[in-house]
């Protein structure tokens, strides 16, 4: 079962390449001193590019000791260079029991979840419609872009994942944080969410907002 893992990740890694590099050029390794771009980093000169590049050994689990109970660590761009222009990265999700993935999106990159430990209960949302799943080690879930969509431990202990993005560095907006860590008046957010007063000042406290 782990080698069909494995496999099934580096499948999705694969599959979802959306930019694909140039027979003129096979890559272009980060160079992680220059600010990036709109298009990417710039290109780290060939004569100083390393296998290390390519290279990655910290997709290890994450802390869980939060309010979520959510462990992410990622392998994009920042952290393995040679990722630049090649428009995927990957990440591993550890959710501790009753734990969750927020609410949340990826405006820049579609995600391809791959379950490798515990369940799951999945889905994203559309605007006239709700795709909701419980998933077991082994399976495979996708969030297309620019979606809403969460993840919730429903089984007995830890559920792990690992996700591929069709981006080099995915953005990602957790709704909540959007909503509470903000400095928006109280008495607008209660109008715009039609939640109580009190509850929207508890979720204030919680994510660090104001007003």
């Amino acid at each position: 079962m782990k080698m069909i893992q494995i496999i099934l990740f580096i499948f999705a890694l694969i599959s979802y390449t959306s930019n694909a590099t140039s027979s003129a050029k096979d890559f272009c390794v980060a160079n992680l001193l220059l600010p990036t771009t709109p298009s990417g980093f710039p290109c780290k000169p060939p004569s100083l590019v390393t296998a290390n590049d390519f290279s990655f050994t910290g997709l290890v689990a994450g802390n869980t000791e939060n309010r979520f109970r959510l462990g992410v660590t990622t392998a994009s761009v920042n952290n393995l260079p040679g990722l630049n222009g090649l428009g995927i990265s990957a990440a591993r999700i550890d959710v501790g029991f009753n734990g969750t993935v927020p609410m949340h999106l990826h405006p820049d990159a579609s995600e391809i979840s791959i379950m490798v430990e515990g369940q799951m209960i999945v889905g994203f949302i559309t605007p006239t419609n709700l795709f909701v799943k419980t998933v077991n080690a082994g399976d495979v879930f996708v969030f297309p872009q620019g979606l809403l969509h969460f993840q919730v431990n429903s089984g007995s202990g830890t559920a792990v994942s690992f996700s591929a993005f069709t981006s080099p560095d995915p953005s990602m907006q957790v709704l909540d944080e959007l909503l509470f860590a903000n400095s928006l008046q109280t008495s607008i957010l209660q109008k715009v969410t039609f939640l109580d007063f009190e509850q929207i000042k508890k979720l204030k406290a919680v994510f660090g907002g104001t007003g």
